[in-house]
C-alpha cells in the first residue's frame, strides 16, 4: 500500500503511525527531547512526563483565555513544586497532581486529539486526565491547538514512583468527526475454570507502585483473589477491581476501538479507565478479552455472570497504519484476566 499525500489530506478518522510520524517530522507534534523506540502506537502517540509535577489544591480547567502556567501560580491552586528528577518521586495516593508532559502541539485545522490513559495506567487504578491551556473539558484537544500540554495524575489506590519520560497516557488524533462505525456491549464473566479467580481486588495500604518495575512487584501483596458464588460477586464501595469480559474483542486493521469509561445505564460502576483498542487487537489466532478495571460507586453493587458492563465505540481509521497492535510484541495480546505488566505472573 502507498501512504501518500492524498490519503494524509482527505480521509476523515483516526490517524494511524505513519501519519503520526509525520506530524512530527512537519513540527506539528513537538517534544523536548527526540521520540523513543514505541512511542508510536499504530493508532496513538505515549506521552512522556517532564521533570517537574504539582501537587494541587484540587482539580481544575483553565477555562477560556487562561493559560495553566500562569494558574500554577496561583497559592489557591497549587501547594508545592516536586522535583522527578535523579531518583523520582512517589506520587500519594488521594492527592491530586498535575505534570508537565514533553510534547507540545501545533495541530493544523481540521485536526484535534482525545487522551486516554494507558492500559497499564488504569490497571494499577492510576486516573489521568489531559489538561490544555484554555481548556474547558478534560481530554480534549480542540481542532488547530497550539502550546503545551498536561497531565493530571491521581493514584487511587497505590502510590507510585514515577520519573522522566514515565508514559501514563496516549493521546489519539482524529481528521473531521469520524462517524461510528458500530458499537458493542461486552459482559463480564463470572464463571471462571474450577479453582481460578474471576478477578482481583485491590488492597488498600499496599506499597509503592515503581512504574519501572516491570514483573517486579508481587501479586499478593497488592491483590487478592476474588471467586464468584453462583455466578455473582458484590462489589464493594470504592474498592477496585480487575476484571475480564465474557467476549472476546477484535479490532480490525482499518479501524479502532475506544470503550466508554461508564454507561450509567448499566449499573453503577465505572468498568474501564483506559479505552483505547489499537487496529489489530484481538487478531491472534484465539482472540484477546477486555480487561475491565472496575469501581464501584457509592452503594454495594451486585454483578452476575453474563451482565453487560461497558460499550465498544468502533470508528474507522483515515488509512491503516504500518504495524498493527501485537506485532512487535505486547503485554496484553491474547490476554484473558491479566493485572498489569508490574505484577510478576
Amino acid at each position: 500500500m502507498t501512504y501518500g499525500v492524498q490519503v494524509m489530506a482527505d480521509s476523515a478518522g483516526v490517524l494511524p503511525d505513519f501519519e503520526i510520524e509525520a506530524l512530527v517530522a512537519s513540527g506539528a507534534i513537538r517534544s523536548t527531547l527526540a521520540l523513543e523506540p514505541g512511542q508510536v502506537q499504530p493508532a496513538s502517540l505515549d506521552l512522556r512526563l517532564a521533570e517537574d509535577a504539582y501537587r494541587l489544591r484540587a482539580s481544575f480547567l483553565p477555562g477560556k483565555d487562561r493559560a495553566v502556567a500562569d494558574l500554577l501560580q496561583d497559592p489557591g491552586i497549587r501547594l508545592h513544586r516536586i522535583d522527578l528528577t535523579d531518583k523520582g518521586a512517589v506520587l500519594e495516593t488521594g492527592c491530586v497532581y498535575l505534570v508537565p508532559l514533553q510534547e507540545s502541539l501545533r495541530l493544523p485545522a481540521g485536526l484535534a486529539a482525545r487522551a486516554n490513559p494507558k492500559s497499564s495506567t488504569g490497571r494499577i487504578d492510576v486516573f489521568t486526565r489531559l489538561v490544555t491551556n484554555r481548556g474547558k473539558a478534560f481530554d480534549e484537544v480542540p481542532t488547530a491547538y497550539s502550546g503545551p500540554l498536561y497531565l493530571e495524575v491521581s493514584p487511587r489506590t497505590f502510590p507510585i514512583m514515577v520519573r522522566p519520560g514515565d508514559r501514563l497516557a496516549q493521546l489519539r488524533f482524529k481528521r473531521k468527526k469520524p462517524d461510528t462505525l458500530k458499537e458493542k456491549v461486552v459482559s463480564i464473566d463470572l464463571e471462571p475454570p474450577a479453582g481460578q479467580p474471576a478477578g482481583y481486588r485491590a488492597k488498600p495500604h499496599s506499597g509503592v507502585v515503581d512504574l519501572r518495575g516491570i514483573g517486579a512487584h508481587e501479586v499478593s501483596q497488592f491483590w487478592e483473589p476474588v471467586y464468584p458464588k453462583n455466578g455473582r460477586i458484590v462489589l464493594n464501595p470504592e474498592e477496585f477491581y480487575i476484571l475480564v469480559s465474557r467476549e472476546t474483542v477484535k479490532v480490525a486493521p482499518d479501524e479502532a476501538a475506544e470503550m466508554a469509561p461508564i454507561a450509567p445505564e448499566l449499573g453503577e460502576f465505572r468498568a474501564h479507565y483506559a479505552g483505547f483498542f489499537d487496529p489489530g487487537f484481538g487478531m491472534n489466532k484465539d482472540g484477546s478479552r477486555a480487561v475491565l478495571e472496575v469501581r464501584s460507586r457509592d452503594v454495594p453493587f451486585i454483578l452476575e455472570h453474563g451482565q453487560p458492563v461497558a460499550k465498544l465505540i468502533y470508528e474507522p481509521m483515515s488509512a491503516r497504519p504500518k504495524a498493527l497492535y501485537g506485532g512487535q510484541g505486547s503485554n496484553y495480546q491474547g490476554q484473558g484476566l491479566k493485572l498489569s505488566k508490574h505484577f510478576g505472573s
